[in-house]
């Protein structure tokens, strides 16, 4: 609970149904010792009252630029704030945050502030999965905005889909992340980080490919976490769906030798970490020309791809840091720790995937940290962005005592 107890939170509600779930946020982070200040639009008072939130937090909720004659309310709020969480966000204030729009309380604070936000989206599934909210959504992340949720659930109106609030403890441990982070500014500074992350694609023929399911939210996560400490983060991407986070230097990859050879290019680095699901296998000899379904089923021969984390494993230096991670669909740990021995890695995050609402895709992970010296953390359930502080958390820790030992 450390790392809330005295930062400061700015709770953000907009007018949805789920409005009613930010006062369960509130409570939480009111219990770990944050203090919070809740802003209302106009559509949120019609769900839930401000007295709510006053009496959870201590400190009075605002929903009008007007409320505090004589200061310049939405400038001193963002001032005086570590973390603005907006939860829930609706399409309507992800599209002003997104084009800068400030023509209320809240988005005239989040125009102002400038550190960690983090939005917990909640709409119906036509809105979420609507070409121009992705849009928004893409370029907000793309500025170090982290999104928790939506999720799959009931709806308004009946209906089941992509769309509902993430649960109030993934929200409250993303919150925790974001202030974690904004305490440890500066901390990796001078550091120089490759985060390798995304899939690969191996070529059978122009069009087609031997791929997997990875998002690359996960890699993604731990660059932002990265960039947010301060770190020089270069993004080794492969053909990923989300967007890289700003400050990143962005080296986009198809393969796992393109992938290979950019991750061994910068191998001299403070901190490497292979968030990648590279393909094992690629055909032998892709065709130059489309195989044609008329010609018969293709016989198609495979090889292993590079093994990337064994090679740098083989060559790291003792004052680098290697983290792994490790795709398991049983005996996560087991094979996670197996997997760190044999490939001589400093930490390793062995996943869960095949399971709903972890791994490929998912915005949680059921996922344990092992260490090859230190007793790590067992297997729990995550947001990608907790996760990604969890883990640098480990890495400064193992920086530390590497720089104690020289």
């Amino acid at each position: 609970m450390d790392g809330l107890r005295g930062r400061r939170i700015l709770l953000g509600v907009s007018g949805g149904i789920a409005a009613y779930k930010a006062a369960l946020v509130a409570r939480s982070l009111h219990a770990e010792g944050a203090s919070v200040t809740a802003v209302l639009t106009a559509s949120a008072t019609r769900f839930i009252g401000l007295d709510t939130f006053s009496g959870l937090t201590g400190n009075q909720a605002h929903s009008s630029v007007w409320d505090a004659p004589g200061t310049v309310l939405h400038v001193e709020l963002a001032h005086t704030t570590d973390v603005v969480a907006i939860v829930p966000a609706t399409a309507n204030v992800i599209a002003k945050l997104a084009n800068g729009l400030a023509d209320d309380l809240l988005s005239a604070v989040a125009l102002e502030y400038a550190g960690p936000l983090v939005i917990a989206p909640a709409m119906h599934e036509g809105m979420w999965r609507a070409d121009a909210t992705q849009h928004n959504v893409r370029t907000l992340s793309a500025r170090g905005a982290r999104f928790v949720g939506p999720v799959e659930g009931a709806l308004a109106h009946g209906d089941e889909g992509i769309g509902r609030l993430s649960d109030p403890d993934d929200v409250v441990a993303a919150i925790r992340t974001a202030a974690s982070s904004q305490a440890r500014r500066g901390s990796l500074a001078g550091r120089r980080v490759v985060v390798a992350a995304g899939p690969t694609h191996e070529p059978i023929d122009p069009v087609r490919f031997l791929g997997n399911r990875s998002s690359g939210k996960m890699g993604v996560a731990v660059a932002a976490e990265a960039i947010a400490r301060g770190a020089d983060v270069t993004l080794v991407l492969g053909p990923a769906t989300v967007a890289p986070p700003a400050g990143a230097e962005v080296v986009h990859v198809s393969t796992a030798e393109e992938m290979r050879d950019a991750v061994l290019a910068r191998r001299d680095a403070d901190v490497i970490v292979m968030a990648a699901a590279v393909a094992d296998f690629r055909p032998k000899g892709a065709a130059e020309r489309k195989l044609k379904k008329e010609h018969g089923t293709p016989e198609l021969v495979l090889e292993p791809t590079p093994d990337i984390l064994a090679e740098l494993g083989e060559h790291k230096e003792r004052a680098h840091v290697l983290v792994g991670f490790a795709a398991e669909t049983q005996d996560v740990e087991a094979a996670g720790r197996q997997k760190l021995e044999r490939k001589g890695l400093d930490i390793l995050v062995a996943n869960r995937v095949g399971a709903p609402g972890t791994g490929f895709g998912a915005d949680t992970n059921d996922a344990a940290i092992i260490e090859a010296t230190g007793p790590g953390v067992a297997m729990r359930s995550w947001t990608k962005p907790d996760l990604a502080g969890a883990l640098w958390d480990r890495v400064e820790a193992r920086l530390e005592r590497v720089a104690n030992r020289s």
